[in-house]
């Protein structure tokens, strides 16, 4: 006799995650549908929630509907708190977990997990809230590429069976939650596309330049938000954008601007636009990039590292140029920032759109070459950022900076940074061979155990002195 049916919660923040799972669910990724009770949990982490348009009240949702047996809102049951900031207490777990069994109906049978990100919320919450039932992660972005961001609990991290991602960038390997020997598993390309297909049917209609010539389309993130840049050094990005896409003879372009960016950044764009002689169109439908790729059709992509950069490049072979990635790589505080490897990956595989030859001649590399050169450079950078989670990786990361030029290195490595991972380019070339030298290695230890003990304060209140 069959146990009772696994309850599968897929956790969703966005209309892209959720064609993401939809597309791993149709792969048969989650197995069959008469096994399992499948309920969308969805989300909006949004400053503002309240103003904005939940997931399941977009255009398109429908489309996506017909994988679940039930949807419900996370924000509706833990309001009034803000969906990023609650999670419960360790011993309010299992309260919590009775509760929402309740609430939700799901009996008392086994339930699953698939959500995006276990270190942040809501996902987090969802999680340990369901302390014992197996965690399935997906990831829709080039952060899926880097190392883990902060130390996992293992009791949450052995709990994960597998890491589904799409193939943003064939031929290299996701390094996220490696660490429990998480295995990776590649959404299918076809199922994926198949989704944003039914989406773009069932997108509002939008305004589009007045010509049949293919538009450049230019991305905006909206980086001050997240400290990345200021707001000034945001509005002057995507300046150059319209700069640089002129430049390239493009005379119509679009521009997405992020949901939360500031109108008046439409406007400096379409001034500098039309001083060029160009025309501006700003694209202000709740729409995702792809949809946008499928409706225009844009003869060229622009960003700064969006992941939608990568899926115009891969999945709908359309010409990609980044911009600003030099400033972001020296910018992004404190090394260990989940945005670098994603800045890292544009900024070594796309074109300068400011390079015109460059941009001109580029296509995407084959997956060899994926593997060797960015592969090295990406477990590089990831034991960089995580020395004391990956520390398998050094022998990599050693052999790829040794045989590095000093350009390359310093694009990349805080010199600071290697120096004080004993890395090689943490000095100048004719002392490379040092911090390879187990002696020199063992007094730079020594003297970091001096620096730590010259700091810690005596009985009376004062403090060992340094000098």
């Amino acid at each position: 006799m069959s146990g009772p049916r696994t309850t599968q919660l897929f956790a969703a923040c966005s209309q892209y995650a959720a064609a993401t799972v939809t597309a791993a669910i149709r792969a048969g990724q989650f197995g069959p549908r008469d096994a399992h009770r499948r309920v969308l949990v969805v989300s909006d982490t949004s400053y503002a929630p309240e103003v904005g348009t939940p997931l399941d009240r977009m255009d398109g949702f429908a489309c996506l509907r017909t994988e679940f047996d039930t949807v419900l809102s996370w924000n509706e049951f833990i309001q009034p708190f803000h969906p990023a900031g609650w999670f419960p207490r360790d011993q309010d777990t299992l309260l919590w977990e009775r509760y929402l069994r309740l609430a939700w109906d799901l009996g008392d049978g086994p339930v699953e997990i698939a959500c995006e990100s276990i270190q942040a919320n809501p996902s987090s919450a969802l999680v340990k809230i369901f302390g014992e039932s197996p965690v399935h992660v997906y990831a829709d972005g080039l952060m899926s590429y880097g190392p883990t961001r902060n130390r996992i609990d293992p009791l949450i991290g052995t709990r994960v069976q597998r890491l589904l991602h799409l193939d943003l960038v064939p031929g290299l390997r996701p390094l996220l939650l490696s660490e429990f020997g998480v295995e990776p598993e590649i959404v299918p390309t076809a199922e994926f596309l198949g989704v944003l297909a039914e989406l773009a049917g069932s997108a509002p209609s939008f305004a589009a330049p007045r010509s049949e010539e293919a538009p450049a389309l230019l991305l905006g993130q909206y980086l001050s938000a997240i400290d990345v840049l200021t707001p000034a050094e945001e509005e002057d990005l995507h300046v150059r954008m319209v700069r640089g896409a002129v430049a390239l003879g493009h005379r119509h372009l679009v521009f997405k601007p992020h949901p939360s960016a500031p109108a008046g950044w439409s406007h400096v764009l379409e001034e500098e636009a039309g001083r060029l002689g160009a025309e501006l169109t700003v694209l202000d439908a709740p729409v995702i990039a792809e949809v946008v790729y499928q409706r225009l059709r844009p003869a060229l992509v622009v960003g700064a590292f969006s992941t939608a950069l990568l899926t115009a490049a891969a999945f709908y072979g359309i010409p990609v140029a980044r911009l600003g990635t030099d400033t972001l790589l020296n910018g992004l505080t404190p090394y260990q920032n989940s945005n670098r490897v994603p800045v890292t990956i544009v900024d070594a595989l796309l074109p300068d759109l400011e390079d015109a030859a460059a941009t001109a001649g580029w296509s995407l590399p084959g997956e060899e070459r994926i593997r060797r050169d960015l592969g090295g450079l990406v477990t590089a950078v990831g034991f960089a950022m995580q020395p004391k989670i990956y520390p398998e990786l050094r022998p990599s990361a050693e052999a790829f900076l040794a045989r590095q030029p000093v350009s390359g290195r310093e694009r990349y490595f805080r010199r600071r940074r290697l120096t004080a991972l004993a890395l090689p380019g943490a000095l100048p070339p004719q002392f490379d061979f040092l911090p390879r030298n187990p002696t020199v290695r063992r007094f730079a230890r020594q003297a970091r155990t001096w620096q730590r003990a010259a700091g810690r304060r005596l009985p009376g209140g004062g403090r060992v002195n340094s000098g």
